[in-house]
């Protein structure tokens, strides 16, 4: 059983209600990765048909992903049943599988992740990484989100949500040691969501500061070989 499966019915409600200190809901942060992560994906000439959601939970990324990137092929994994069984019956034209069912096979464009590394045992995250890179074709990319332990605003928000306070949270550094180590090349390390809505008149000087790990949460990006030897 997922550690997920308790949370899986509250797991919608429980984040909004620790989003709400931003003023902003769940659906302005994932609209706002996906189109961070689409602008990213033009300036490399890149456009992915085929996109693995990894650690997808109630399914709310699914759609996004496919109408802000175009893909052709969205799928969804997650360990928790109940959560699978969420998105199935919230996202009937998505296609979602549990991650035990689900074997890599080198042949997706993209693979997307949220927030899940955080969830992951330590000792556990190096073979997340190697599962996640024999996803990917040669040359494919890996866009990593997670939660910046710097920003205190953020570690509040975690303090609020009862599936992330025992969270063990990875700085950017650790995340692009941990994908360089996997095998995967850095394109990018951008940090996102700096200013709440009470600020929202700066949001735009926010991609002049992507370099500085201020935002609420950093996307690493990367690439794996063209020539993998797995």
């Amino acid at each position: 059983m997922s550690q997920f499966d308790a949370h899986a019915h509250s797991y919608d409600s429980d984040l909004s209600r620790g989003l709400s200190l931003s003023g902003e809901s769940r659906d302005f942060f994932l609209e706002g990765r996906v189109s961070w992560l689409k602008n990213r994906l033009d300036r490399l000439g890149v456009r992915p048909t085929r996109v693995l959601d990894y650690g997808c939970g109630t399914g709310s990324s699914a759609p996004v992903l496919r109408r802000v990137l175009g893909a052709r092929v969205v799928v969804g994994v997650d360990p928790s049943e109940e959560e699978i069984a969420i998105a199935r019956r919230d996202h009937p034209d998505e296609t979602f599988a549990l991650t035990k069912e689900f074997t890599p096979a080198s042949d997706y464009d993209l693979v997307y992740c949220n927030g899940v590394f955080h969830h992951v045992a330590v000792t556990e995250r190096s073979p997340l990484v190697k599962r996640i890179r024999d996803s990917l074709r040669p040359g494919a990319l890996f866009a990593l989100w997670e939660n910046n332990p710097w920003n205190p605003g953020t570690r509040w928000v975690m303090s609020r949500i009862p599936f992330d306070r025992d969270a063990v949270m990875l700085s950017g550094p650790e995340t692009c040691r941990l994908l360089r180590d996997g095998g995967f090349e850095i394109v990018h390390h951008d940090f996102l969501f700096i200013f709440p809505k009470m600020l929202r008149a700066l949001r735009g000087i926010e991609p002049y500061l992507a370099g500085l790990p201020l935002g609420a949460q950093y996307i690493v990006l990367g690439r794996k070989p063209a020539f993998d030897l797995g």
